[in-house]
């Protein structure tokens, strides 16, 4: 087996140098940090003991590891962007799920770049997640933003399984939503059941596999209704913040007279439909009076605002459950498992039309 040894005798550095490396610590002058780094992947190295786990010598734990979704400024930080409504019943299923077998969850979040919307495929971020990959037996990674070669480079060291990501992924499990088929039920309910045609779009992170398969199913269901139009978009982080400040964008261009009030307001997911919500409410537009306004996801607090959001539940429990059972046993071949969504019509869409 590989030690730390081998790694510093190959890079011709000390012990110390190697283990400042895998932690992501400072200081380390790129080209030693680089040396290092190419001889781990040369030896095949696995930090920290994971290649006891690689034998089946069990810690019992399961790392869970989240993405921060930061602001639009690079100094804004909210925690309801974090997406913890989220990630808290993801990890409620999985604990559910490890219970009884006496296991632990051990937690911990990136944050993605500000300028990208990805998690960079630095050396700390790295370094940090094959250090990781060394304290559990498995591990739960939210969102699927990690990237690529990073996700490559723990498949080959311990079980992983990507929640909420793209079930075209290959060689890892995933557990997801059908969230195409989620996000044009609630688009064809607009339309058909409320004869809503000009439609206006908050849309999520472009590199978020969910909010890629809800733009999919919006523009699926605009191209079967001729005569409905999506009047503008903007792209938001998952987050209240930027719900709000999608909505005072669009305010703008109405009073500039660049735009007009649209029939709804499409919102990839609940937190920015409420972010939508506050700002039209602070704006004294009526909804759905003046214009109607939908989530996606039913989170806890959907249904506790002062008007009741259209949504589309998803059992994000139950992903965490899917996600415990795949980790706990893991196969050599790929699996991906779809949940069934539904739609929940609430009051911001308000009743449906009598003539339909």
């Amino acid at each position: 087996m590989v030690t730390l040894y081998d790694v510093a005798r190959r890079a011709g550095v000390s012990i110390a140098t190697v283990s400042r490396v895998l932690h992501g610590q400072e200081p380390v002058r790129a080209t030693t940090r680089a040396r290092v780094r190419a001889a781990i992947e040369e030896l095949g190295y696995v930090p920290d003991g994971a290649a006891q786990s690689l034998a089946r010598s069990r810690k019992d734990v399961i790392g869970l590891i989240g993405v921060e979704h930061t602001g639009v400024k690079p100094d804004q930080y909210d925690i309801e962007s974090m997406s913890m409504t989220f990630y808290d019943e993801v990890m409620r299923g999985v604990e559910a799920r490890i219970r009884d077998l006496s296991w632990s969850l051990l937690i911990t979040y990136l944050r993605e770049d500000e300028s990208s919307g990805r998690l960079p495929e630095d050396e700390p971020v790295s370094s940090r997640l094959l250090a990781l990959a060394g304290k559990v037996d498995g591990l739960l990674i939210g969102e699927g933003s990690v990237p690529a070669p990073v996700l490559s480079k723990l498949a080959k060291r311990l079980p992983v399984v990507l929640v909420a990501g793209d079930t075209a992924q290959r060689g890892i499990d995933v557990v997801s939503a059908d969230n195409w088929s989620g996000a044009y039920a609630l688009v064809t309910h607009l339309v058909e059941e409320h004869g809503k045609r000009r439609l206006f779009h908050v849309d999520g992170p472009a590199t978020a596999p969910d909010a890629r398969a809800r733009r999919t199913a919006l523009q699926a269901v605009l191209d079967a209704h001729p005569g409905t139009a999506l009047t503008g978009t903007l792209t938001g982080r998952f987050a209240v913040h930027s719900g709000e400040v999608a909505a005072k964008r669009l305010l703008a261009d109405i009073e500039a007279g660049l735009a007009t009030l649209p029939d709804a307001i499409i919102c990839a997911n609940d937190q920015m439909a409420i972010g939508v919500l506050r700002m039209l409410a602070a704006r004294g537009i009526g909804v759905p009076e003046d214009v109607a306004v939908v989530g996606f996801d039913d989170i806890f607090p959907t249904g506790l605002t002062e008007i009741a959001l259209t949504t589309v539940h998803q059992p994000i429990r139950e992903k965490g459950h899917h996600v415990g059972r795949l980790l706990i046993d893991p196969e050599s071949q790929p699996r991906q498992v779809l949940l069934p969504i539904s739609l929940v019509p609430r009051a911001t869409t308000g009743p449906a039309r009598a003539d339909r």
